[in-house]
């Protein structure tokens, strides 16, 4: 069975380029959000296996929606995404709980090892 993945990004066309390179190697995007409070609220409704993160958003930016989603689900498998110079944030990502972080722009093999790692 395909992984489910849910991809969060204030971005339309880099939801659109994480959605193209995950459905070219076989996985499932069962849900887009367009900040952090649209990723919790979808999280709940489609629990995914995996999550997606940008960290730069309005409402409420990825290492809050981060939080919220390893509160309500210790298990959460999320993956931050950010610009190059996000190196605190990233700090501060994986010790809240992320699994890995890709820098933009994206290179689909990276995206694919991150996600591949932190499902196995």
């Amino acid at each position: 069975m395909a992984n489910k993945i849910l991809i969060v990004d204030d971005a339309a066309f880099m939801r659109m380029m994480i959605k193209d390179i995950l459905t070219k190697n076989g996985f499932e995007v069962v849900g887009e959000a367009a900040d952090g409070a649209q990723a919790v609220e979808k999280y709940k409704e489609v629990q995914p296996d995996l999550v997606t993160m940008d960290i730069t958003m309005p409402e409420k930016d990825g290492i809050a929606a981060l939080k919220d989603i390893k509160a309500m689900d210790p298990g959460a498998k999320i993956i931050m995404c950010s610009a190059m110079g996000q190196q605190a944030m990233v700090i501060d990502a994986i010790q809240a709980g992320a699994k890995d972080f890709i820098v933009k722009p994206f290179q689909a093999d990276r995206v694919i090892e991150a996600i591949q790692k932190a499902l196995s």
